[in-house]
């Protein structure tokens, strides 16, 4: 596979010296809908930085190629071996080869990409096989026709201008300072080939109905016709049945419980329930995936003081977690690894936490995994990106509407849209964040509107900290450092979006030797730790005056923001970890009986 190395001295994870092109990503990447039999192509890939003018590969004699690159990680990071820049007026190229297993004779063979960030071209045996716009979805393609017996070469062309274009690109910076973070450029999840029959599934959209112990699967099947049956079944760990039922020409299997009790998921009981799905063609089996959902309900509901707070499963959850980024010192946008992407979550439940906010970034699906099987209630951003108004935090926005142009608009919505289709069965995801704070923010009312309509399972947060319409389900302010609540409607649930930020340098530990900054900052575990008892403290005071939510910031450090939980390397925690865990419980559990 030839020599690799990270690039460059930068900060590095515990899980860095671990990785090699034979072991790298090596997990099915799609949990949700899963087949036994693939290929992953992640490795080492040639790479190319080049003009955009340079249209082909081939005007690059391989000689003249710049090197290795271990994908899928983004060209800018350490643990991509490469650590450069590519810019709006460069191209980045990839190049492959790969052989089909000969057993896949007769199958049609998919090409997956996880995520690509950018604009992303992709040729096989220098035939274009698809393209596609977007940094944070999954795409696929069927290569099948352009395939040979041996020797087939996959070449991909990246172009992405970070934040001097308009689409979502949310912390990403060509000059990084303060909040806003290295850019992240090409390919940055598992890249994998699957064998599939004709027809097969291409999709799954699972919708839970405790209230009428009712679950609804729509299918997607690759050429449908009339003549093609798919049937569910549901059970309780791998062998009791629960429920099955069965449907053609891709219509909702309504799948009743015929069980008295159903098991609800909640973050102290994340049960899920496991599906097979089989698609019949002439009464044979021609595909089969198996899948997981659980049974829970968003909803919010006014208390006996005319409080509107958030519901899970019909009872009333004070949700409370950390503003998560996602943020790698040595992959950037991508974990090092599985176990250290499911290492944030579940110490983010070890201190006492049952939410995340994922902020202005999507995840791999194996993220979203972690949050269902450990239980973690997620707020899901729209990665921002796009010219905004100004900001204005303490009432409704009566200013001018943002300056984005009729392109920028589409390519929001059109990648909003993606990323709801891709997130739509996670089971975790209980609110929907269209845009954070004044960033990029326009039309709201449609948005929300859109999103409520798309996918009225799930809670809408307008925009986390303003510019504020009286739309959706959640009123977010933002206040640093100290919880404070300078704004409340009586109509919809009310949440501190963002607090917090308090700031402690580790020496040895931080992204620029030494340096770094938080929105106060203190040099010992005891003082910050004091610190942030005496805001959760202040929050739980709020709580009945109208919170219902809070979001700390941060889970770790994040390049040279030091107010995280954990350093940037996740290899100290920076409080005494007891202490917040005590009062984190209080405040996640304040309304169990």
């Amino acid at each position: 596979m030839g020599q690799y190395a990270p690039a460059g001295d930068s900060l590095k994870t515990r899980w860095a010296a671990k990785v090699t092109p034979e072991n790298v990503w090596q997990e099915y990447p799609r949990p949700q809908m899963t087949r036994p039999d693939w290929l992953n192509l992640n490795g080492l890939w040639d790479y190319a930085i080049r003009s955009k003018d340079v249209n082909s590969i081939d005007e690059i004699f391989v000689d003249q190629l710049d090197g290795k690159i271990l994908v899928p990680f983004c060209v800018e990071s350490a643990l991509s071996g490469v650590q450069k820049y590519v810019g709006k007026d460069n191209v980045l190229w990839y190049q492959r080869e790969f052989e089909v297993p000969k057993s896949w004779k007769g199958k049609h063979v998919i090409l997956h990409f996880g995520a690509v960030d950018w604009k992303c071209d992709v040729w096989v045996n220098d035939i274009k096989v698809g393209s596609h716009t977007g940094g944070y979805t999954p795409f696929s393609m069927d290569i099948t026709q352009v395939l040979k017996k041996k020797g087939n070469v996959l070449k991909v062309r990246v172009w992405d201008p970070t934040d001097q274009g308009e689409q979502p690109c949310g912390k990403q910076h060509v000059k990084p300072h303060g909040i806003w973070y290295t850019p992240v450029t090409g390919i940055w999840q598992t890249v994998w080939l699957e064998p599939v029959s004709e027809n097969h599934i291409v999709d799954l959209k699972i919708v839970p109905d405790i209230d009428n112990k009712t679950v609804y699967v729509t299918p997607q099947i690759a050429n449908a016709s009339a003549d093609i049956m798919v049937r569910i079944d549901i059970k309780m760990g791998p062998d009791l049945a629960v429920a099955s039922e069965q449907s053609i020409n891709e219509e909702t299997i309504e799948v009743p419980f015929y069980l008295n009790k159903i098991n609800l998921w909640t973050p102290d009981d994340p049960f899920l329930y496991n599906i097979d799905v089989f698609l019949y063609k002439d009464n044979k089996i021609v595909d089969h995936v198996t899948s997981y959902f659980a049974m829970r309900k968003f909803g919010t509901e006014k208390d006996e003081n005319g409080i509107v707070r958030l519901m899970l499963n019909n009872e009333p959850i004070f949700m409370f977690g950390p503003l998560d980024q996602g943020w790698w010192c040595d992959g950037l946008y991508t974990a090092p690894c599985d176990e250290a992407l499911k290492y944030d979550i579940q110490k983010t439940k070890d201190f006492g936490f049952n939410m995340i906010r994922k902020h202005v970034k999507v995840e791999p699906a194996r993220w979203y995994y972690w949050c269902d099987q450990l239980g973690i209630i997620v707020w899901q951003d729209m990665p921002s990106g796009g010219k905004g108004p100004g900001w204005v935090t303490d009432r409704y926005f009566e200013g001018s509407l943002s300056e984005r142009t009729p392109e920028s608009e589409a390519t929001y919505k059109k990648e909003w849209k993606e990323i709801i289709d891709y997130l739509y069965s996670v089971p975790s995801i209980g609110v929907w964040v269209p845009f954070n704070e004044s960033w990029g923010q326009f039309k709201t009312p449609e948005i929300v509107e859109w999103t409520k309509n798309y996918d009225p399972s799930r809670l809408v947060n307008p925009a986390s900290g303003g510019n504020h319409y009286p739309v959706g389900d959640i009123l977010d302010i933002h206040n640093y450092p100290d919880p404070e609540m300078y704004f409340y409607e009586p109509e919809r649930v009310t949440v501190l979006g963002e607090y917090g930020g308090i700031g402690r340098k580790i020496e040895g530990h931080t992204w620029v030797k030494d340096q770094g900054w938080g929105y106060v900052e203190y040099d010992t575990e005891e003082k910050v730790t004091d610190t942030y008892v005496e805001y959760a403290n202040e929050l739980l005071e709020l709580i009945p005056q109208g919170f219902s939510a809070a979001v700390y910031t941060q889970t770790t450090d994040c390049e040279v923001e030091l107010n995280g939980l954990m350093t940037y390397d996740r290899e100290v925690v920076k409080l005494n970890e007891q202490r917040i865990r005590e009062i984190n419980q209080r405040i996640s559990n304040y309304f169990k009986k």
